[in-house]
């Protein structure tokens, strides 16, 4: 089952249990506990009184009464002391324990919120990586619905380093208008959400004509976005490479043949299908069918849909999650794109972020989605 992270409320999650970030005495307190304990009305802290508290990265689990699931699961996560006192170990405790319990009672779907990553001062970056990384493993021999579920945007963050190339790989691939929005929003959402020291801009070197005949180099307000003369120049090399992948010529060649005098002789030329070329390469890499869906984040009962029903067309996300799962190159996830009727654009985000990812060679399908969380855009896989 898939793995999602979600913006909402979790107090209206309708998940067989939602997780509730509490302290020590389980008896509610600020942020999401508060909220949960509002929800669920006062029966659950009169039953919360009976559970005589719980320790940092234990858990236990109650009814939930007026809130939609059928359970909470109390878990009470560490403060962050600056990383050196054992906080990763037990923040992961916090997932397992909670799972093991959800497990125990039959629960299909769970629903998380970001544990320690608000009053508790764990950083949210390193928080993301703990919940990602002991959600993964749990799923890897389990399933079961597992949901991430983030107040808003703005309290959310991933990888620096990540962040900043892919940032930059966006301004490229995005026109001057709405590479400039896109530094703006980032600017104002780190200075507000992100406190981090400043990084002077790396410098503009001048050309060597600029050197030679004295001319002062150009500027470059934003610092590391391309001049006008090399986003010309990267928007030329990909007409090129686009026009040199292209799958068919415009008009019939030599090469091609003879055009088939009837349709029905047209169509035995019809080439492998996007359920072909999928089954063919889970074989090549020389995996099994579960190892392929579960690397691709989505349900089982979708791929068996798409395995079983020649004529299935997934959604792109699904489609862009089974080659992120094959890691395929680019040339080879266009071509599967391509089969199930879709291609890959340089004039979208969500389209950039994934090609940035598969560039990289990073195909690890959560930090794919956390980039895509972050910058408002469908994830891949999940329930789509």
């Amino acid at each position: 089952m898939p793995f999602r992270i979600i913006k909402g409320d979790i107090t209206k999650m309708d998940t067989d249990a939602i997780v509730n970030a509490a302290n020590s005495s389980l008896l509610g307190g600020g942020g999401v506990d508060g909220a949960i304990h509002r929800a669920a009305g006062p029966e659950l802290l009169e039953e919360c009184r009976t559970l005589g508290g719980c320790e940092t990265g234990r858990a236990k689990i109650t009814r939930a009464y007026r809130l939609p699931a059928k359970f909470v699961i109390h878990t009470v996560g560490p403060i962050w002391y600056g990383g050196g006192n054992g906080e990763a170990e037990k923040l992961a405790s916090c997932y397992r324990e909670s799972l093991r319990l959800a497990e125990e009672h039959g629960c299909e779907s769970v629903a998380f919120p970001l544990i320690s990553a608000g009053a508790y001062g764990y950083p949210k970056d390193q928080a993301l990586q703990v919940a990602t990384e002991t959600v993964r493993s749990f799923l890897e021999d389990h399933e079961m619905d597992v949901s991430l579920v983030i107040w808003s945007r703005e309290d959310f963050a991933f990888n620096r380093e990540c962040h900043r190339r892919l940032l930059k790989f966006l301004a490229e691939g995005l026109s001057e208008q709405e590479a400039d929005h896109l530094m703006n929003m980032e600017r104002a959402r780190r200075a507000a959400y992100m406190p981090a020291p400043q990084m002077a801009p790396k410098p503009v070197q001048a050309s060597p004509k600029a050197t030679e005949t004295g001319e002062s180099a150009p500027k470059n307000k934003k610092g590391f976005l391309p001049s006008r003369k090399e986003k010309e120049a990267l928007q030329e090399t990909v007409f090129e490479a686009t026009q040199a992948c292209a799958p068919y010529p415009a008009q019939p060649s030599e090469e091609m043949g003879a055009v088939p005098a009837g349709l029905d002789d047209f169509l035995h030329q019809m080439d492998e299908g996007f359920r072909d070329m999928l089954l063919r390469k889970i074989d090549e890499r020389g995996i099994t069918d579960a190892d392929c869906y579960k690397a691709a984040n989505i349900d089982r009962k979708l791929f068996n849909k798409i395995k079983n029903n020649k004529d299935y067309r997934p959604c792109k996300s699904t489609v862009l999650a089974l080659a992120v799962a094959l890691h395929l190159p680019l040339s080879e996830t266009r071509e599967m794109l391509r089969k199930a009727g879709f291609s890959l654009s340089r004039s979208t985000k969500f389209d950039l972020i994934v090609e940035f990812f598969i560039r990289e060679g990073n195909y690890d399908i959560y930090q794919i989605n956390e980039a895509l969380f972050y910058f408002d855009q469908k994830l891949l896989g999940s329930l789509n």
